[in-house]
């Protein structure tokens, strides 16, 4: 039996809730595939999800129950269908390993997403993407700015319909208007040398140093550049004879692991805001 809907919430932490929610579900004839939950110490805040069959009620006879069930709890909840794929928009300026890998594991079934439509600020990777039968959609940033180039990138979130953005080494900052329009919906990868090494060639800054550790980290994109939410992260040991390339190289790989690992986990309602921090379950 396969799961039909996956509910996720968060709450302030009391007795009670995993049987309010869990008797609330048998009451309807829901059988439960799986549940996590985790109550966070720091914060006083409960987390849960679980992804359960529907047997002899629908979503929306759920969600009722649900909207009832959450004054008494103070729940944020979200209620999705488990079969529905997250539709995905990418945004990459001239380095294609990540979107080369993200279109590469959509394809082979190994990331359970629909890719939609591919956006850059260069034209470099319409090749590419167009050999996948994906749409590429070159956003130059001209004489308007980049106001004008983002009011272009929210009209194909609208014409997609597209539920994440993933900025698969975009090298553009995005503005704040852009951020607050789409909160919790953008994902991006970056070095996990910062605040180490901030700015131009980061890896020669950090072979410079003799750092011992790199990698990646994936976060979900706020105004605060570069300090979202934090989903993933991968980190690799290198030593004294890796040059620049060679970190570079390494770089590469744990930014395809680190973001893939991110936009499945998010496709599949496995990350929870919590404040400044994610609850992953895993």
């Amino acid at each position: 039996m396969s799961p039909d809907h996956i509910l996720t919430l968060s709450c302030p932490d009391r007795p009670g809730i995993v049987a309010a929610v869990s008797g609330l579900l048998a009451e309807r004839g829901c059988n439960i595939l799986e549940s996590q939950q985790y109550g966070d110490p720091a914060t006083g805040r409960f987390f849960m999800r679980v992804q359960f069959s529907t047997e002899g009620t629908t979503g929306d006879a759920l969600r009722a129950a649900l909207a009832d069930l959450a004054p008494g709890f103070d729940l944020d909840w979200r209620l999705d269908d488990a079969t529905a794929r997250t539709r995905v928009l990418i945004m990459v300026s001239k380095a294609g390993h990540c979107l080369n890998d993200l279109l590469y594991r959509q394809r082979s079934g190994l990331l359970d997403i629909d890719i939609v439509a591919v956006a850059s600020n260069h034209p470099d990777l319409r090749p590419l993407t167009q050999s996948y039968g994906i749409d590429y959609h070159h956003l130059p940033i001209g004489p308007g700015g980049k106001g004008a180039q983002e009011t272009e990138v929210l009209a194909l979130v609208e014409h997609y319909d597209v539920e994440l953005v993933v900025l698969a080494r975009y090298m553009q900052v995005l503005s704040d208007d852009l951020c607050g329009r789409l909160p919790g919906r953008i994902i991006n990868i970056h070095h996990s040398f910062l605040p180490s090494f901030k700015g131009a060639r980061p890896y020669h800054q950090a072979h410079a140093r003799g750092v011992k550790l790199i990698g990646a980290t994936a976060h979900y994109v706020t105004a605060a550049l570069d300090e979202g939410p934090i989903i993933e992260q991968e980190v690799a040991r290198v030593d004294h004879t890796h040059g620049p390339g060679d970190l570079m190289a390494v770089g590469r790989d744990m930014e395809c692991l680190a973001l893939a690992r991110a936009v499945r986990w998010h496709g599949e309602h496995r990350v929870l805001l919590n404040g400044d921090k994610t609850v992953v379950f895993r």
